[in-house]
């Protein structure tokens, strides 16, 4: 993973399937705040449903794709399927806990953190960051500690959601650093159908070693879940990686932060929840040093795209990230 492939500019149909993610993704946290479950519980039925859903559609349209995937050949890009699911099933299980511990304004604010980590791991892949950048991480970093200590002086399990949150953001951006390479040769349906299935066996193993139960709710719950399948999985995670074709991981992580304001206004309006009044500052001064970084790292980008030579073919010139 250490260079960006080229891909096309984004097209009206991307843009929208990008909108469309980020309205989806927003509901998230309400309704897993909003869920008598456990949140691991819900996590895999979530994945496992839509697993279920695009399987069959994958099995059929996709069959020469699955089989390229288990050859030599294509074996890293089934390799990056499998362990973009990994890193789906860690995120579910330290973020969505976290939506039930903390309030839905500062677990959607803090897994907004995901742009900064982004930027961490390119640096990891050999990406030069400039100075601005790092301000900007250091400025989420302070704010992130802000929100944080509010929550700790709170309570106890407020705190250790804000911690969850903050992971939980870290292992997105590993999901998609991971999703971006795998979706350079593999199809949504084909990628999703593997990540979403590796995901949910994955938070199954969980859920029985940790003897989290997975059946017993009530309707309203399994409601939640369909709406969690429906909404924030199959419009809102499956865009954005149907996106990643065409659009950088790294926006796909800056788009990612709308969610935030988002799942605040439905918590507001739905759930009644307000971010408490000392952590205010400490989440906007996150999001403040989340858009520095965007900003930064916009800017170093444009500066650096220059025409190929003449003799390397423009496919083959390198594209920034």
């Amino acid at each position: 993973m250490s260079s960006t492939p080229h891909r096309p500019a984004p097209d009206p149909l991307t843009l929208g399937a990008l909108a469309l993610a980020v309205v989806a993704v927003s509901s998230s946290a309400p309704l897993v705040a909003f869920a008598a479950a456990p949140a691991l519980a819900i996590a895999f039925w979530r994945n496992l449903l839509s697993a279920a859903v695009l399987g069959p559609v994958a099995v059929v349209r996709r069959r020469a794709e699955f089989r390229a995937l288990i050859a030599r050949a294509g074996l890293r890009e089934g390799w990056y399927c499998v362990l973009s699911g990994v890193a789906l099933a860690a995120h579910f299980a330290t973020w969505m806990p976290s939506a039930q511990l903390t309030t839905v304004a500062a677990a959607t604010a803090l897994v907004a953190t995901q742009p900064v980590w982004q930027g961490l791991i390119a640096r990891a892949q050999g990406r030069r960051l400039p100075v601005t950048v790092w301000i900007g991480i250091g400025v989420s970093v302070a704010g992130a500690a802000l929100a944080t200590g509010a929550d700790f002086a709170v309570s106890g399990p407020a705190f250790a959601g804000d911690l969850l949150a903050v992971v939980g953001g870290m292992f997105a951006a590993v999901y998609t650093a991971l999703g971006e390479r795998a979706r350079t040769a593999v199809s949504t349906t084909t990628y999703t159908t593997i990540c979403y299935g590796v995901c949910a066996a994955l938070l199954f193993v969980v859920c029985l070693v940790g003897g989290v139960p997975v059946t017993g709710f009530d309707a309203s719950t399994w409601l939640v879940v369909l709406a969690l399948v429906a909404g924030a999985q199959l419009l809102g995670h499956s865009m954005f990686n149907y996106a990643l074709r065409r659009v950088s991981a790294t926006t796909v992580s800056v788009l990612i932060l709308l969610e935030a304001p988002g799942a605040a206004l439905i918590g507001w309006v739905w759930l009644g929840q307000l971010p408490r009044t000392l952590a205010l500052p400490g989440l906007a001064l996150l999001l403040a040093g989340v858009a520095v970084v965007i900003l930064g790292g916009a800017r170093t980008r444009r500066t650096r795209v220059t025409p190929p030579p003449p003799t390397v073919p423009a496919d083959a010139a390198p594209v920034p990230d």
